[in-house]
């Protein structure tokens, strides 16, 4: 049985402006690849409401999980929550226990909880909330649309959260080996490994390093005596 696979939206003008770098994609990535979850395709969009809830709409409906970060912050521009609302075709609104998770935080730090901070407590009808030990406001699960911030430390603690939640598969392995050869002087070798081992996936990264050309070979997949296997292969075709 394969692997759950995952697709995931990063959500914000700031990350196609150039103006932020993202860090959520390699994060998620590591993380489900040691939970068994295979990530098959990241889109970003910028914070428009059609295309947010278009992604949503084309990525629900193909992969077992989609992971959103960014867009549920107190500002007008972030949308995220209505955007995913209108992909469901369900209604959003402030929820009784995301608006009482708030309220205690901002009374023990002796602040109002306004109607901007109040917009971190409208949740789609529905959705189950994600933890956010963090900054409190929490995030939430849709069906298979779990939606989170976009500032790294926060994304990370509630995705650490969210995963004992999903059912994975198989963590996926990898292996490499390091060649001092031109990707073109070792391509068919290569392709014929690839061949023999059909149920691994193979990967050729080329680099430079002080005027020398090399590849690192990577072999990935599931079964360890086969990775193993494979690479007994990969060294003695390129020792």
């Amino acid at each position: 049985m394969s692997n759950p696979s995952a697709a995931m939206i990063v959500i914000g003008d700031e990350i196609l402006s150039g103006r932020t770098r993202d860090a959520n994609m390699h994060h998620l990535a590591g993380a489900l690849t040691e939970k068994g979850i295979d990530l098959r395709e990241v889109r970003v969009v910028s914070d428009d409401p059609g295309a947010i809830a278009d992604a949503v709409t084309a990525l629900r409906s193909r992969f077992d999980h989609v992971f959103t970060t960014g867009g549920i912050g107190p500002t007008h521009d972030d949308i995220t929550a209505d955007c995913v609302a209108a992909a469901f075709g369900v209604h959003v609104g402030v929820r009784d226990d995301a608006r009482a998770l708030l309220q205690a935080h901002y009374d023990r730090s002796g602040q109002d909880l306004n109607q901007a901070r109040l917009r971190m407590a409208r949740i789609p009808d529905g959705a189950v909330l994600i933890d956010n030990p963090i900054s409190t406001a929490p995030g939430f699960s849709l069906e298979n649309v779990h939606v989170m911030a976009g500032v790294p430390n926060i994304f990370q603690a509630m995705l650490a959260g969210l995963l004992p939640r999903l059912t994975g598969g198989a963590p996926l392995l990898s292996q490499t080996l390091r060649v001092e050869r031109g990707e073109g002087d070792i391509a068919g070798p290569f392709a014929a490994l690839a061949e023999e081992f059909t149920d691994l996936s193979f990967g050729s990264y080329p680099f430079t390093h002080n005027g020398i050309y090399g590849s690192n070979l990577v072999v990935r997949g599931t079964d360890a005596s086969r990775l193993d296997a494979a690479m007994v292969r990969l060294s003695e075709v390129f020792a």
